[in-house]
């Protein structure tokens, strides 16, 4: 029975534990991105008619590019900080990290791009000049309900914004209400905002990890960086709430997700951090 019992507490070690969640926040931000494609598919068959070409796909695909390569990202940080010791990460290992994380960062800001050029898309707008819009019931005609939600034009859709004022996306065949618009531009703008603001994060993240590779990292500015990212995390949760009221619940759940597995990254600063003091106090 004792024995039963010793084996069942090493089970649930609170490292074990920590270990475990991690890593099922890891999982489930994989499931993310791979709804996140689903999503992009069905949403770029309309807004690009199926034309997918090199040139567009940033456009059509940013949500889908930007989550792959941050999880790509988070598990290098991962490794970097928690499963690699300081003397494994050099030669060959650290090199092949960089060349990784340079990829990432590409795709991460080449996801930012392709926010920027699909606000510019969806925010093009004309007035609709057909005024009969069941007309176009059966036709290649979509109506849009979200950034990423689109229907095609049937006698229900028809029903319900027949005599309304209409725009239209110039250059496709996409209509909408400009409420609808509305909040398509508010749901731009917040994706907008939030790659811009992770990228500032990362890039501090960076830094902590460069400078405790060599030893530089005091307490003193873990701190500072602390209370500084703590101000970007803040508007990473309103952008968050605000998925939860404007966007789809997918939406917020990733960013809560994400808000949640760096801050795992940063709890593994700091414990790489203690631990590099506790071996320096006992030299």
């Amino acid at each position: 029975m004792t024995e039963a019992i010793s084996h069942h507490g090493k089970f649930l070690h609170p490292h074990r534990v920590f270990t475990a969640f991690k890593w099922l926040v890891y999982i489930l931000l994989a499931w993310n991105a791979f709804q996140f494609f689903q999503e992009d598919l069905a949403a770029s068959a309309v807004t690009f008619n199926h034309r997918i070409s090199w040139r567009n796909v940033v456009e059509a695909f940013s949500a889908s590019i930007d989550t792959t390569a941050w999880l790509a990202l988070l598990l290098v940080f991962e490794f970097e900080t928690a499963i690699f010791t300081d003397e494994q990460l050099k030669g060959g290992l650290k090199w092949f990290l960089g060349v990784l994380k340079a990829v990432c960062y590409f795709l991460i800001v080449y996801a930012f791009y392709g926010y920027l050029n699909k606000y510019l898309v969806i925010t093009d707008l004309l007035p609709l000049e057909i005024t009969d819009v069941c007309s176009l019931v059966g036709t290649q005609w979509n109506y849009v309900v979200s950034l990423d939600d689109y229907l095609p034009v049937d006698a229900t859709v028809c029903a319900a914004i027949q005599g309304q004022e209409l725009l239209r996306v110039s250059g496709m065949e996409v209509l909408g209400t400009r409420e609808a618009f509305d909040a398509v531009w508010g749901l731009a703008v917040i994706d907008i905002i939030n790659a811009g603001t992770w990228l500032v994060i990362v890039a501090l993240l960076e830094i902590e990890v460069w400078m405790q590779l060599r030893d530089l990292l005091t307490g003193r500015l873990l701190k500072v960086n602390k209370y500084l990212k703590g101000l970007f995390y803040s508007v990473l949760f309103i952008a968050a709430i605000y998925w939860g009221f404007e966007g789809s619940f997918l939406d917020f759940w990733d960013a809560f997700l994400w808000l949640v597995a760096f801050i795992l990254i940063e709890l593994n600063i700091f414990q790489w951090h203690e631990e590099v003091e506790e071996e320096h106090s006992a030299g």
